[in-house]
């Protein structure tokens, strides 16, 4: 019997799976460069055991908070790239990754920032996802029913109690300036968080005829200038979380959402609820939002007027993904030069 060879294609591709199964996800990424501090910067003399210990330094460093998992990973590699990158002081900066507990990606995860990123200070938490599993609703989008979306409520709860103050920052964005002047936001005397505020947004369409009907819910924002924020580019002060005892406010919330359905739109409305009105704004520099479309399509759009400190794709559409595809929006070219996935065929020896 004749037995013919395979083609070419076929074993190449052989060769790539073999390669897809024994590689990992650490291994899809380059090595970042290092960035060094400017001579100005403060000295923090900061090592590796200090993120998880208060040292006498540690309150100088620039805390950034982001979740970390196997599906965003290439937005989240961009997003750390590119703070480090406009930081002026990068060697100042330490991050705190939280991930799914009930994942099996937490050590690989690991490996990907440690090899991409080897002088890169930080921690991994593992966030319980089955605790608040029981207390989401479904939305318009399921990807925001992920468990992980809603760690951002439990960040005061995760991180060590010697972190006091965080950036919040969502996986689908870059920035092209100096994350320190988004951390010196000003707070205020009562302030909680800082956030992007939207005010010629239409409130109302972030709670349902349910909510709005009912008095004693809609009063919930009686006397207060109640209006949309992103929840993506995010200054948190911990300690006046903590105190106020704000993760089981929202958690109320989102109690009450489950007996009767006050919202749509996954773990946003209830920090909402809670925090419309209350918060310190951050200049529109820092969350030129919405890149990503809406939440049904992902249409292209463009940049709002004004300066850009901040590139976010939120909504639908994610541009790793529409690069993949060969369909790019024109913005998706400002993401391209952040991205640290290895191209195709690149193998290490």
């Amino acid at each position: 019997m004749l037995r013919h060879k395979p083609p070419l294609l076929t074993l190449l591709l052989l060769l790539i799976s073999a390669a897809a199964t024994t590689t990992s996800i650490s291994k899809q990424f380059k090595e970042a460069p290092k960035f060094y501090n400017a001579p100005e910067c403060p000295h923090t003399n900061i090592h590796t055991d200090d993120v998880d210990h208060h040292t006498d330094t540690f309150d100088a460093a620039v805390h950034v908070a982001m979740t970390l998992d196997a599906t965003y990973i290439r937005g989240s590699m961009a997003a750390i790239f590119s703070v480090l990158q406009h930081s002026s002081c990068p060697q100042n900066i330490i991050f705190h990754f939280v991930t799914s507990a009930s994942s099996s990606d937490a050590s690989n995860l690991r490996a990907t920032i440690s090899t991409s990123f080897p002088y890169l200070y930080f921690q991994i938490y593992p966030f319980n996802d089955y605790s608040v599993a029981g207390l989401i609703s479904t939305s318009i989008r399921s990807a925001l029913d992920c468990p992980l979306n809603y760690a951002r409520t439990y960040l005061p709860n995760i991180l060590p109690r010697h972190v006091t103050k965080i950036v919040y920052l969502d996986s689908d964005l870059v920035l092209v300036d100096d994350i320190a002047k988004l951390a010196a936001t000003p707070l205020g005397n009562d302030a909680v968080l800082a956030a992007p505020e939207y005010c010629n947004a239409n409130f109302t369409f972030y709670f349902t005829p349910t909510f709005w009907s009912n008095p004693s819910l809609s009063l919930t924002f009686a006397n207060r200038k109640a209006c949309y924020f992103n929840t993506g580019v995010m200054v948190i002060d911990l300690d006046r979380w903590r105190a106020g005892d704000y993760t089981r406010k929202i958690e109320e919330w989102m109690e009450l959402q489950k007996r009767m359905r006050i919202y749509e739109l996954g773990s946003l409305p209830p920090f909402l609820l809670v925090f419309a009105g209350k918060i310190a704004p951050v200049d529109h520099r820092w969350n030129q939002h919405g890149l990503g479309g809406d939440n049904f399509r992902g249409l292209c759009r463009d940049l709002h007027p004004g300066p850009v400190s901040l590139l976010h794709w939120s909504g639908k559409g994610k541009p790793w993904v529409r690069l993949d595809a060969e369909r790019p929006c024109p913005l998706d070219a400002l993401w391209a030069p952040y991205d640290l996935l290895k191209p195709p065929f690149s193998f290490d020896c």
